[in-house]
């Protein structure tokens, strides 16, 4: 049970840094034709990422790889009843990385506008997907003895939609955060503006958002058993808070900073809230998937356990050095004169 408890928590903490990584990946792809007037500032943006983006998706494959391992049944049936949103995830990511790579390949107005929007659009969808996901896992999928109910049209329910706006501005703003961040003047300027203007929005939503969970799903049982975990939510909104005041302020690193604690709540609210179900179902709790009965053999997770406690750091230490490394704005100039920028 101590094991399946761990594995529970990794899995949720993957998930939290993977929204919270390209979280802000996503939202610079979103930005990638509002932001951007130039085709220097376009590849500015490319740059900001460019060093890191693939490295973040380490933790989507990590947090797959530690479902298929750790919870294989959950696994299996998560990938038969969203199959087709998942495959749309997955094009979606797909798309994203080659636009970011053929973008710059060919030196016509045409090709960069059409690499252009597929950034947009593939930044775009995997947020919206991932929320619409999210938001029907915590809702419940309908799933009895008789298998899975449920369709791509179901999925697209006022809370499942709602939870996918929530990502979407929220990745938004986190994106537009790091930008004034990673660009300098004019740029960098806009960035931070657009997070200014984005952010009352997003504050809307997550209030709608709370409130819906309310009456959608059964993640607040747990806040109510255990009142200590409130501290969970009251820390998404402390970050979310900090991200306005920081940024009124002219401190735009604090407010990423921010950004950074307002998405790892949010992800941590909603998986503290899940436990022990990993897929409730919404038409009977016994058919639910749990840590309990979708879990490996606890040999597989003491094995897991040993290989997670020494390769674990490794990618934290790398992913520290690498930042430090490309720790610098990118300026318009400095991409312009490199002939190994995108």
């Amino acid at each position: 049970m101590e094991l399946q408890i761990t594995w529970f928590v990794l899995w949720g903490v993957l998930w939290a840094v993977y929204f919270m990584l390209d979280g802000f990946v996503l939202g610079t792809g979103i930005l990638h034709n509002v932001i951007a007037k130039t085709d220097g500032e376009k590849r500015v943006l490319i740059n900001a990422v460019g060093p890191v983006w693939d490295g973040n998706e380490v933790w989507l494959l990590t947090a797959g790889g530690a479902t298929f391992a750790a919870f294989p049944t959950t696994y299996a049936l998560m990938f038969s009843y969203l199959y087709t949103a998942l495959l749309l995830l997955l094009f979606s990511l797909i798309v994203r990385g080659v636009a970011f790579e053929f973008r710059g390949k060919v030196e016509s107005a045409t090709w960069k506008k059409t690499w252009d929007v597929a950034i947009q659009v593939s930044s775009f969808l995997p947020a919206l997907l991932f929320g619409v996901a999210f938001g029907n896992i915590f809702a419940g999928l309908p799933m009895d003895a008789n298998g899975y109910h449920g369709s791509l049209i179901g999925l697209l329910n006022p809370y499942g939609l709602l939870t996918g706006v929530l990502f979407v501005l929220l990745f938004t703003v986190h994106g537009a955060l790091y930008l004034s961040v990673k660009s300098v003047g004019e740029l960098s300027a806009r960035a931070k503006g657009v997070a200014d203007k984005v952010w009352p929005v997003l504050l809307v939503v997550a209030v709608a958002f709370l409130a819906y969970t309310k009456f959608a799903t059964k993640l607040y049982d747990n806040y109510l058993a255990q009142p200590v975990l409130f501290i969970v939510p009251l820390l998404a909104v402390a970050g979310l808070v900090g991200t306005r005041l920081f940024s009124a302020k002219g401190a735009t690193l604090a407010a990423f900073a921010a950004s950074c604690v307002t998405v790892l709540m949010v992800a941590a609210t909603g998986v503290a809230g899940l436990f022990p179900n990993l897929i409730p179902s919404s038409l009977d709790p016994a058919y639910s998937l749990t840590i309990f009965n979708s879990s490996s053999s606890p040999y597989t997770l003491k094995i897991m356990t040993a290989v997670a406690l020494i390769f674990v750091p490794i990618v934290i230490a790398y992913k520290i050095w690498v930042y430090r490394i490309f720790r610098a704005p990118v300026t318009e100039a400095e991409v312009l004169n490199d002939t190994h920028a995108y």
